[in-house]
């Protein structure tokens, strides 16, 4: 058994603290966990609590991390995982990390699903098709996909995102235009049937004013 000889703030970015064990410097914490799990000079700790003092330490360096970049925009799960992982965070600690977002609503493959198709059809329309295949690459399982996508209108979307593309195109001759719109509209994923009569429509209604 060991005796805690000191407590010292650390140096460098972050809130950490060193613990020095019999005069010797033995673990560096989150300020936040040594606070949070009473570390104290002059308190006796075995091996044994160390370790359990690290694994705690860890798991909130952990969720530090994750709300850290939850703080930009909403997550899936696998994307939340993969760049905790990249972070150097694995096993039981990431886990429980994940699992304590999700208990909190802060980790929600449903929520993020509707937050995305909501996103792109404000800012960016595209068609069902393309949303589905970004909603795939962010791991979210088939039947939230489905049910994200199912509200999409794919004829809404490309008329939308062509009023927005069309004053660009504002003095473009009818073939330029239809082909410059066309391309656009293509590269949003929207088949051939739908780009030629969202393409005619919005030139119709360009040349009335």
């Amino acid at each position: 058994m060991s005796k805690i000889t000191g407590i010292k703030a650390g140096k460098g970015r972050g809130k950490r603290v060193n613990v020095f064990l019999d005069g010797k410097p033995a673990l560096a914490l989150l300020a936040e966990t040594a606070l949070k799990e009473r570390v104290k000079v002059g308190q006796k700790v075995t091996e044994n609590q160390l370790e359990a003092l690290a694994d705690i330490d860890l798991y909130q360096r952990c969720l530090n991390a994750a709300i850290r970049y939850l703080g930009y925009r909403p997550r899936s799960e696998k994307e939340l995982r993969q760049r905790l992982q990249r972070r150097g965070f694995e096993g039981k600690c990431l886990e429980k990390a994940l699992a304590t977002l999700k208990e909190q609503g802060l980790v929600d493959d449903i929520a993020f699903a509707r937050f995305w198709r909501d996103n792109r059809e404000t800012f960016s329309p595209r068609s069902r098709r393309m949303t589905k295949l970004e909603l795939k690459r962010k791991g979210l399982s088939s039947d939230i996909i489905e049910q994200a996508i199912s509200e999409i209108d794919d004829r809404d979307s490309a008329y939308r995102a062509a009023l927005k593309r069309a004053p660009r195109l504002a003095k473009a001759e009818y073939p330029d235009f239809r082909q410059r719109l066309g391309e656009y509209l293509g590269r949003r994923g929207f088949n051939y049937g739908v780009i030629k009569e969202i393409t005619e429509r919005v030139w119709k209604e360009q040349k009335k004013y």
